[in-house]
């Protein structure tokens, strides 16, 4: 699985080729503790496991300069594109 800050410019592996061929893209929103959310591509394949595509994010937004994100997967918003 791979992850990118969704506001950015596109990730380098985003190409339609390469999103066909992991699965898709899931865009995962996560609560922070500054009240804004932070949204993240997640390449995945279409039956990834929602917690593996959420600690993927979250991992993705820890290693950032963003303030703490909540690690509460209930609190989380996940959706499939592709």
């Amino acid at each position: 699985m791979l992850c990118a800050p969704y506001a950015t410019t596109a990730h380098p592996r985003s190409s339609p080729t390469y999103v066909e061929s992991v699965g898709g893209c899931w865009p995962v929103a996560l609560p922070a503790v500054d009240g804004k959310q932070y949204v993240y591509r997640v390449y995945a394949p279409e039956n990834a496991l929602l917690a593996d595509v959420f600690w993927q994010a979250w991992h993705c937004h820890d290693e950032s300069a963003f303030p703490h994100a909540w690690d509460l997967f209930d609190a989380a918003v996940i959706r499939r594109m592709g």
